[in-house]
């Protein structure tokens, strides 16, 4: 019993977009894992480096909480909240401009 199986004009069209949909789905992984990696290479390129000159910035204490100084400019990187802490809560002026910043 021999069967020649052949198949129809829309099975051969669902295997192909079939195929296609699995070279985009891989094609999306591929980019996705590329912008990640490329994403961790600036990363490391850029950690602990000043925004304004590109020197490796130095974590000092001030205040009692250890902050990014960077010995060329002296710019300072703050974490979020850091700037509160060191500015105290009962400071109305620190809350007057940070209200300029409000949207």
């Amino acid at each position: 019993m021999s069967t020649n199986f052949k198949p129809s004009h829309e099975e051969e069209e669902f295997i192909a977009r079939q195929e296609i949909e699995k070279r985009q789905e891989l094609a999306e992984k591929v980019k996705a894992d590329m912008a990640a990696a490329e994403l961790e290479k600036l990363k490391q390129l850029h950690w602990h480096h000043c925004a304004n000159c590109g020197f490796e910035m130095h974590s000092i204490v001030y205040k009692g909480l250890t902050i990014e100084k960077c010995p060329n400019c002296n710019g300072i990187f703050l974490e979020a909240g850091e700037l509160e802490r060191i500015a105290g809560k009962e400071s109305g002026f620190f809350y007057n401009v940070l209200d300029l910043f409000k949207f």
